[in-house]
């Protein structure tokens, strides 16, 4: 049973989205400060994590970053700030979406069901060569000789440049394999943030392994 944690300090909302939940077959892992979040992400294993955004001892940024410091779980942030600036910076963090309150819990249900069927690593080829390792089975990744930490999304999107090595994804293609054809909830713009910041962690002058096909899609060119 996937197990996932919600970390939202309103007690009413975290105790509802807990029991729809549960109900939808999850086991959810209630939490109500970043505090307790660290605990509790200390003890159980957790698939993944419902977040908000203001918490009573901080950022829900914060726990955000100390989380994807240690492994990549998928998560994504529901909360009431909806400026701009904050949803593009839960979507630099690697958040699969942002939710802003009030919200459909069915439409959040149907969200998490998506993601965490996407977030699965699949077996296929790996990649090696002098500068670049990849190993999908362990979910490792390490550029020149050191580990390198990928969110989920970034993860997903290597596999499937790596997995389809010099085809042309288009962009409709990597967001219907990302995000699913009847939820787009991402647009070109997030696809290409999560792209560069990809290319950042495992690109260097020397080495190149995605290209931009422009006004079509991306292609990895990597040998």
């Amino acid at each position: 049973m996937q197990r996932i944690l919600v970390v939202e300090d309103d007690y009413g909302l975290n105790k509802a989205i807990c029991y729809a939940l549960e109900k939808d077959g999850y086991e959810a892992v209630s939490v109500h400060s970043i505090k307790e979040a660290e605990e509790a992400y200390k003890k159980e294993r957790i698939h993944f994590i419902i977040l908000d955004v203001n918490l009573p001892d901080g950022e829900g940024f914060s726990f955000c970053k100390w989380v994807q410091d240690k492994k990549s779980v998928p998560f994504l942030f529901l909360t009431a700030r909806d400026l701009e600036e904050d949803a593009l910076k839960g979507y630099e963090l690697g958040a699969e979406d942002y939710v802003t309150k009030p919200f459909s819990m069915r439409i959040l249900l149907k969200k998490i069901g998506i993601i965490l069927r996407h977030s699965v690593v699949e077996d296929g080829p790996d990649f090696e060569d002098e500068y670049l390792t990849v190993d999908f089975e362990c979910a490792k990744v390490t550029v020149n000789g050191e580990k390198v930490n990928l969110t989920p999304t970034e993860f997903r999107l290597l596999r499937q440049f790596v997995f389809h090595k010099g085809q042309l994804l288009t962009y409709e293609i990597l967001l219907e394999r990302l995000w699913d054809s009847d939820g787009q909830f991402v647009d070109k713009h997030t696809l290409a943030v999560n792209i560069n910041r990809l290319r950042s962690k495992i690109e260097s002058e020397e080495h190149k392994y995605i290209s931009n096909v422009y006004g079509m899609g991306y292609q990895w060119i990597g040998s």
